[in-house]
């Protein structure tokens, strides 16, 4: 399974350019969607991490708090080689509360404690804030026109390389490897890999559906049947028939064309679009069914993401790029279509 032939949507600009020199390069903030109430069993905690892990800095909170992991959640996983602002809750109920001030991980600060009535759960982020600065670039040319071009029609909303833990020793993606291994019937004891695994298998297959589409010239034009999703919501509907309200609906950005999840249960899509579909799903027999035999469900995903408040600025060969985009997506999907982000260091287009 290769991760390095997925189609771009727009010629390459052959500049070159660093990613990543420092942490604060790349700066992520949570946008949770709804606010903390001020009571309840659940303490919230905004915290600033530089250089770390997620799951490692929740084992650190539980490790200070002195209670059971699974009392520690957070919203979603951010990136360890970047400056990031999310929240994570710890189960306290009754008044107890803890001196904040006395947690000393190194590359972490609470900012900011206060109580909710509910736990924080996975995917309930509504989005996150980007602010990314990209040095060193070999030339300017064309960078202000592709990003003029990417603010109106965006870009395909493939799952970036993190999501496969792409490494320089193995272009695949370590959890790719590991998937390779459950495939062939190896068990993966430990719950976590094995959860990255299958994440990575079925966001691959995803992105081959997405560069079908982008090889076949029908990533941003509907086939009769295509599954449209809501904007801003996992809701969805079969276009049995293109007309002309769908086309506006599509410009307006009211709904987006889907691709599947593969999962157990009936493609969604009808006519044209299932066809397609279901002849993809056949190049990849054994992908698909071993993502059926786990028990995933059918679902869908946008095809296409488009960066929301859209600001660059330059200073001399370094560019900044301030964006938000909704939870679940990848800030190397927009930057791809500038640089060649996969190398955390060297970007080249």
């Amino acid at each position: 399974m290769k991760i390095d032939h997925w189609l771009h949507q727009y010629p390459k600009l052959n500049i070159l350019g660093q990613f990543k020199s420092f942490a604060e390069d790349f700066q992520v903030t949570e946008i949770l969607g709804y606010e903390p109430i001020g009571e309840g069993e659940h303490i919230y905690l905004w915290v600033r991490k530089t250089g770390l892990n997620t799951a490692y800095l929740a084992e650190q909170i539980a490790k200070f708090t002195r209670l059971p992991l699974r009392a520690v959640t957070y919203a979603g996983r951010k990136d360890k080689h970047a400056q990031t602002e999310q929240w994570f809750s710890v189960h306290l109920p009754g008044k107890g509360e803890f001196d904040w001030s006395q947690f000393n991980e190194p590359g972490a600060e609470v900012l900011k404690s206060i109580r909710h009535n509910k736990k924080l759960r996975t995917g309930v982020l509504k989005g996150n804030k980007f602010n990314i600065t990209l040095r060193q670039l070999s030339s300017t040319s064309g960078i202000d026109e592709r990003l003029q071009q990417i603010k109106q029609s965006g870009v395909p909303n493939y799952y970036g390389s993190q999501r496969f833990g792409n490494t320089l020793h193995d272009p695949r993606g370590g959890n790719l490897v590991l998937a390779d291994k459950m495939i062939n019937g190896e068990t993966i004891r430990n719950r976590n890999k094995r959860s990255m695994a299958i994440s990575a298998l079925r966001s691959w297959l995803f992105n081959e559906m997405l560069h079908s589409r982008l090889l076949n010239g029908c990533h941003n034009k509907p086939l009769s049947g295509d599954v449209m999703q809501l904007a801003g919501s996992n809701s969805f509907f079969c276009a049995q028939q293109i007309d002309n309200c769908i086309i506006q609906r599509i410009q307006q950005r009211d709904i987006y064309l889907s691709a599947p999840l593969w999962g157990k249960g009936h493609l969604a899509s009808e006519s044209d679009a299932l066809q397609f579909e279901h002849d993809l799903a056949q190049q990849h027999l054994i992908i698909a069914h071993t993502l059926e035999n786990l028990g995933l469900n059918q679902e869908r995903r946008a095809i296409n993401l488009f960066p929301n408040d859209l600001e660059w600025s330059w200073s001399n060969d370094t560019l900044n790029l301030i964006f938000s985009l909704p939870a679940g997506t990848f800030a190397t999907s927009v930057l791809r279509e500038l640089l060649d982000v996969q190398d955390n260091n060297l970007a080249k287009a």
